[in-house]
């Protein structure tokens, strides 16, 4: 029958999948459970960083195209405007509220923030260097919950082959300590074990290539991501000292004198 024909590859292929499985010793399966729940969270890390990466590169470029639209670095602060979900917009947020405390010795922002802020005198240089600092510490911070479970994608990639690995080992040495139990050696006795102990390898690299490839596609973009942070933030460090501080007069030249 051609049908037959056709379908007949396919079911040895699934047949030899189960023929193993089914042939599997006791740590084999655990081994196999234990790379099907490596596989479980890998793609759950890896759906959820993709998605990840999608909106807050959106939110990412609307505080940008807003930020830079009024050169003013205080404006979104002031109007209460937010974008959460934007890392730049983290490092804006700490950064205009340590600003606003150096100024005027509170982060609140009421009614009558616009004028005080209006008659506020410039900071200093070093008022400056705090700024820079609580800048710098979220960008610290936004990069570590940007990374955050990449772990279980680089464990997936290197540990996933060497457990198959191990389950492999494992079932190819009870299988020659079986046949040598039973005093012969043949085709028959040692396919069964062979087949099972095989499973497991074949397993742990369908658990790490899929991770391997979003693992290198994550860890760009997102290393991308924080330089893009590290970028803004001198950005904005340059916007509040050109507006914000005071650098006082310039020291006279010796020969002007």
């Amino acid at each position: 029958m051609p049908a037959l024909d056709l379908a007949l590859p396919f079911l040895a292929t699934e047949g030899g999948l189960i023929y193993a499985f089914k042939n599997s010793t006791l740590p084999g399966k655990l081994v196999l459970f234990a790379l099907f729940a490596a596989s479980i969270f890998s793609w759950t890390v890896m759906v959820n960083k993709f998605g990840l990466l999608r909106k807050v590169g959106k939110r990412r470029d609307d505080f940008l195209a807003r930020f830079r639209a009024d050169r003013q670095p205080l404006t979104l602060y002031t109007d209460g405007v937010r974008f959460d979900g934007a890392p730049s917009f983290a490092v804006y947020q700490a950064g205009c509220e340590e600003l606003v405390f150096q100024l005027l010795g509170s982060a609140e922002v009421d009614e009558t923030f616009r004028a005080r802020l209006d008659s506020a005198p410039k900071i200093s240089p070093a008022q400056m260097r705090v700024v820079t600092s609580a800048m710098e510490r979220a960008v610290g911070e936004t990069a570590l919950r940007l990374e955050s479970q990449m772990i279980i994608l680089s464990t997936a990639v290197s540990g996933a082959p060497f457990l198959g690995l191990l389950g492999t080992v494992w079932g190819v040495m009870e299988t020659f300590a079986d046949v040598a139990i039973a005093g012969k050696a043949n085709l028959a006795a040692m396919a069964p074990g062979v087949s099972a102990a095989l499973i497991t390898t074949v397993t742990g690299l369908l658990v790490a290539i899929p991770a391997m490839f979003g693992y290198n596609y994550l860890i760009t973009s997102l290393r991308g991501m924080i330089v893009e942070l590290d970028n803004f933030s001198a950005e904005l460090a340059s916007e509040i000292e050109h507006k914000f501080v005071d650098h006082g007069e310039r020291s006279s030249r010796p020969w002007s004198k």
